[in-house]
C-alpha cells in the first residue's frame, strides 16, 4: 500500500537537482513526497557489493535523511535480473520504489531505458512483474506520453499493463521523448490517463505557480501534482500550492527570501556528500531574478569551495 502523503504536491526526481539537501528543504516547505535522483540499477548492485565489503549499506551511496519520509527511490535500467536484485537492495531503506520510463536523454534511451521503453510493451510487462514480485514495498511508475508526436498515446497501453501488474501509482509527464522539455505539456493526456485507470495519477509538466497546480487538478482530475523545474531555486512553491488549494490564497516571497533559502540549503548540504559543482548550480538557480544575476553567476562558477561560494552569495 502507498504511504499517506501530507500534501498533493510532490517534488520530481531531477538529475543533479533533487539532491538530499534540496529534497529535505522541499519536504519542510510542504512537499507531500520527494523522490531521489534517478539511479542505474547496475550502479546500485556494484556499489552495494563494494559497501558491503566495508560493512556499510547502500545508504552511503543513496543518501537521505529520515525527515524526508515518505521517500521514494527512482530506478532505471531494463535488465530484469539486475532490476530485481537492485530493488531488493533498496527496499529496506525506502518507502516507495519508482521506475523511470520517462527520461528523454539520449544516453539513457540508447541503453533501452527511460522513455525508450514506451515502445516495448512485452519488456515493460516483464519489468513491472519483476519489481512487484521482488519486493513488498509499493512500486510506482513515471512515464512520458510517447516517443514522437505520432506515438503520443503509447502511455495508454503501458498504463494498462502497469495497472494489471500491480503498479500502485503512475506519474505522467505529457510530453513525448522527442520533445525533451520543449513546447507545452499536453495536460489533456493526463485526463485521458485518469479516465482509463483506477489507481492514483500524478500530473507532471509546466507547473511553475500555485495557480498552475490548481488548474491541472481541475482540468485533468489528477490525484496529485509533481513539480520539477518550477521548484528549482524555489522550495516555497510547495507551501504556496498547499495554501492555494486549501484557501485560494498564498504568501509571496521576495528575492531576499530566496537568498536566505539558499543559505539554508547550503547549511543542509554539509550533512551530505553532494558534488560541489551541483551545489554551485543550485546557487545559480536560487539567484534567478536578482539584479546583476549574470555577473553573479560568473562569480559563483569561479568559486572553489563552500566558503568562497558563501562569500560571493553574501555580497549579492
Amino acid at each position: 500500500m502507498l504511504p499517506k502523503f501530507s500534501s498533493r504536491a510532490f517534488l520530481a526526481p531531477m538529475a543533479g537537482v533533487s539532491d538530499p539537501a534540496l529534497r529535505l528543504q522541499c519536504k519542510r516547505m510542504g512537499a507531500g513526497l520527494v523522490v531521489t535522483e534517478f539511479t542505474s540499477i547496475h550502479s546500485i548492485i556494484a556499489k552495494e557489493k563494494q559497501l558491503r565489503a566495508d560493512n556499510k549499506t547502500i545508504q552511503k551511496f543513496l543518501e537521505y535523511s529520515e525527515e524526508e519520509r515518505p521517500l521514494s527511490v527512482q530506478l532505471f535500467g531494463s535488465d530484469v535480473v539486475a532490476l530485481g536484485q537492485a530493488a531488493k537492495i533498496v527496499e529496506p531503506f525506502f518507502d516507495i520504489i519508482d521506475y523511470n520510463m520517462g527520461c528523454p536523454a539520449p544516453h539513457i534511451t540508447s541503453q533501452m531505458a527511460g522513455g525508450a521503453l514506451l515502445q516495448e510493451a512485452n519488456l515493460t510487462g516483464q519489468i513491472f512483474d519483476t519489481l512487484v514480485t521482488a519486493v513488498k514495498k509499493p512500486i510506482t511508475l513515471k512515464i512520458r506520453s510517447g516517443i514522437t508526436p505520432a506515438s503520443r498515446h503509447l502511455f495508454r497501453d503501458i498504463a494498462g499493463i502497469a495497472q494489471d501488474c500491480g503498479i500502485q501509482m503512475i506519474t505522467l509527464h505529457p510530453r513525448t521523448v522527442s520533445q525533451g522539455y520543449s513546447g507545452q505539456a499536453d495536460w489533456s493526456l493526463i485526463r485521458e490517463l485518469k479516465e482509463i485507470t483506477s489507481i492514483p495519477i500524478v500530473g507532471n509538466g509546466d507547473i511553475t505557480t500555485p495557480e498552475d497546480a490548481a488548474l491541472m487538478i481541475e482540468e485533468t482530475g489528477c490525484d496529485y501534482v509533481m513539480v520539477g523545474r518550477g521548484a528549482m531555486g524555489n522550495p516555497f512553491l510547495f507551501e504556496q500550492i498547499n495554501d492555494y488549494l486549501r484557501t485560494g490564497t498564498y504568501h509571496t516571497y521576495t528575492l531576499e527570501d530566496k537568498l536566505d533559502a539558499f543559505f539554508e540549503y547550503l547549511e543542509m548540504s554539509k550533512n551530505f556528500r553532494i558534488k560541489f559543482a551541483n551545489i554551485k548550480n543550485q546557487a545559480v538557480r536560487f539567484t534567478r531574478g536578482l539584479v546583476g544575476a549574470t555577473k553573479l553567476r560568473s562569480k559563483i562558477m569561479l568559486t572553489k569551495n563552500q566558503e568562497e561560494l558563501q562569500g560571493v552569495m553574501r555580497a549579492a
